[in-house]
């Protein structure tokens, strides 16, 4: 199995194997809390073994539902927020064609539910009209507010424009598997459901149908995706890779020589949409008791044309990491030109990506001589089983690393603070107290 590499040496003009070497037992310590679910949070350490112990029937189930969608419908809007939105998006972004939307290949996967634009609702309502469209509707309780609004909406228009028996045939809800309004509603309406586990928190739950559906639906393989992340996790459980391992040490050493901003960087612009569910895997799971390294990231080459100067001389409170793609799908070699007046014939022949990986180099290089350490996470290549690997990859040093800094990385308790202040500030039932206290404070 080709692995997930990753080279640390870039981070030793900063901090020195010694400091990495000294977090070595924490580290240790803290993947086997999450073996053994002895540490803080082991309620939701389901995605530990998830991609493992993933019955067969389950993928062939979920590929069939996939397949009778794409049978009955041209679009497919799945409705989520945070890991019930971003992980598919992530995938389904990363492997699909970066024009398919234009092309009218295959069904079209949108979303909706991840935020309140009353514009982007209209918008998504306007372009579905007259459309064949199904959904795929995501949520443990059904009462979340932004996907809540955006079910109430699409529901009614399916409803009106298919017929509601027509309309059953077309929505799928994974939902809680008892409880909740939308498990409710399922049940009387006689949907097609998927459980959301009770032992995973959403922003683990790509490897469960939360993600899985959409991305079959998009028509991707992910019997490779859940076998690449299981591989990964055997490996990382018994300890022949180790490479979770090295990337929270080395993070968390960082973190404790005052770099207290990670930039993820990739040089793919089909990874935009990883460093979004990254950001929310590591933003959600250490940004607690006010401690926590914050997630950023950027799109290169396109951001070092704005944000590459503030890397590469603003304050030295930053590290990066780097996803480097070591093989591409196509192969594309610069022309020559014999007016040359763009003065690019010296690369004449080359291949973009050459140029692109130099880039690459030549940008590390630079922000490691400029004090920013650099970690490099190389894959082989942009595949679902490589995917899978790098999903699991980060998610095992998630949990390590939140376990170091000394907090609970399945849980959330920040996230709650927003809800209850628009609830007052809608004056929701049974929030009469709050709506008066915060009124008062306008």
């Amino acid at each position: 199995m080709e692995q997930i590499q990753v080279d640390n040496k870039g981070v030793l003009g900063s901090i020195s194997l010694a400091d990495i070497a000294a977090l070595d037992a924490a580290g240790k310590d803290s993947l086997k809390k999450l073996i053994d679910g002895t540490g803080a949070g082991n309620d939701f350490l389901g995605w530990v073994r998830l991609a493992q112990e993933t019955p067969a029937s389950l993928l062939d189930d979920i590929n069939a539902t996939a397949a009778g969608m794409r049978e009955l419908c041209d679009v497919v809007v799945a409705i989520g927020i945070g890991g019930s939105y971003l992980g598919a998006k992530a995938v389904i972004e990363a492997l699909g064609n970066s024009f398919a939307a234009y092309r009218n290949e295959g069904v079209q996967v949108l979303f909706a539910g991840q935020n309140i634009g009353e514009d982007y609702l209209a918008e998504l309502q306007d372009y579905l009209a007259g459309k064949r469209f199904g959904i795929i509707v995501i949520s443990k309780s059904g009462t979340t507010t932004e996907p809540a609004i955006a079910f109430r909406l699409l529901k009614e228009q399916l409803e009106r424009e298919v017929g509601r028996d027509e309309a059953r045939k077309r929505i799928v809800a994974i939902t809680d598997e008892k409880r909740g309004a939308l498990r409710t509603l399922a049940n009387s309406e006689g949907y097609k459901t998927y459980i959301i586990p009770d032992n995973v928190g959403g922003r683990f739950s790509v490897l469960t149908p939360v993600g899985l559906l959409p991305i079959a639906v998009a028509g991707f393989d992910i019997n490779a995706l859940v076998d690449g992340a299981a591989k990964m996790g055997e490996a990382t459980i018994n300890g022949t890779d180790t490479s979770a391992l090295t990337y929270a040490t080395t993070r968390n050493a960082l973190y404790r020589a005052g770099k207290k901003i990670e930039i993820l960087v990739n040089y793919s612009p089909k990874l935009h949409f990883f460093g979004e569910w990254w950001k929310q895997l590591y933003g959600e799971s250490e940004g607690k008791d006010h401690k926590g390294i914050f997630p950023a990231a950027v799109d290169n080459t396109t951001d070092l044309h704005s944000m590459g100067q503030w890397i590469q001389e603003g304050e030295r409170i930053i590290f990066e990491t780097v996803i480097s793609v070591e093989k591409t799908e196509h192969e594309l070699r610069i022309p020559s030109d014999e007016s040359n007046l763009d003065g690019l014939n010296y690369i004449a022949g080359k291949r973009v990506d050459e140029v692109n990986k130099m880039a690459e180099l030549g940008t590390r290089i630079a922000h490691i001589d400029g004090e920013v350490p650099n970690i490099r996470i190389s894959i082989p290549a942009i595949t679902p089983f490589t995917l899978g690997q790098l999903i699991y990859f980060f998610e095992a040093a998630c949990g390590i690393s939140g376990h170091i800094l000394g907090v609970n990385p399945f849980n959330q308790p920040g996230v709650e603070a927003y809800k209850k202040n628009m609830f007052a500030l809608l004056e929701k039932p049974g929030y009469e107290k709050e709506t008066e206290a915060i009124k008062a404070r306008l």
